[in-house]
């Protein structure tokens, strides 16, 4: 174990909103938290919306700082990933983020149907070697999870750098007939130049491993469907 996620994960303990039940608990079938984050940990009743697979929490943080009036939470299984930021939000005094460290599969032990506005799925593991993409958090099992806290007409985001993830999960959409309201292989290139200001803001949130790619010469895609 080294000393920096070791210093990081005993920081993540003195936030108040960064939330880290024991996996066996969750995999045992408690729940945490479901139903109660407007009430217990935003106080207020303000959309939700989830950054799953947050990594550095970078999207998290950035959504929150445009939207002070929606509450935003990002989740990981990597609590010293995502401290970075929960840091950051911690140091800002930022009272419309918080972070949670789970696995993704376990997804509907924490929030109730409705409880939750939309999702960002942002530069997410594109498994190359899940032939069946059943770990894909992407594709249609997991948004099968998803439709069951989001409310009707809720928005799911796929920002990626992966060919391999962007084909497979449009492939995906099309064939289970989601709304597809957006479908770009190149935001940059292309679709900052057909979307509306707000829009393009939200497009132009670049995280650290972004701009690396970007610097390469890679494409960014993004899908955005409606539930």
């Amino acid at each position: 174990m080294g000393k920096g996620k070791l210093k990081k994960w005993n920081e993540n303990k003195t936030f108040n909103h960064v939330f880290e039940p024991t996996l066996q608990d969750i995999i045992d079938g408690q729940e945490f938290n479901k139903g109660d984050w407007h009430e217990k940990v935003f106080g207020n009743n303000n959309p939700i919306t989830l950054e799953l697979g947050c990594g550095k929490g970078e999207y998290t943080v950035e959504l929150a700082r445009k939207y002070p009036e929606r509450n935003f939470i990002g989740v990981d299984i990597k609590g010293h990933r995502f401290w970075r930021g929960a840091k950051t939000s911690n140091e800002e005094g930022m009272e419309n983020v918080a972070f949670l460290r789970t696995r993704l599969e376990f997804i509907n032990n924490f929030f109730v149907q409705d409880e939750v506005d939309e999702i960002w799925l942002t530069f997410s593991d594109p498994q190359p070697k899940d032939d069946k993409g059943s770990k894909r958090i992407t594709g249609p099992a997991f948004v099968d999870r998803y439709k069951k806290l989001l409310k009707p007409g809720s928005l799911i985001n796929v920002k990626t750098d992966s060919t391999l993830l962007y084909e497979w999960t449009r492939d995906q959409y099309i064939e289970k007939k989601y709304n597809l309201l957006i479908d770009s292989d190149d935001v940059y290139g292309k679709l900052v130049n057909d979307v509306d200001e707000e829009m393009q803001g939200i497009l132009n949130i670049k995280t650290y491993y972004e701009k690396r790619w970007l610097e390469e010469g890679k494409k960014i895609k993004f899908l955005r469907i409606q539930i």
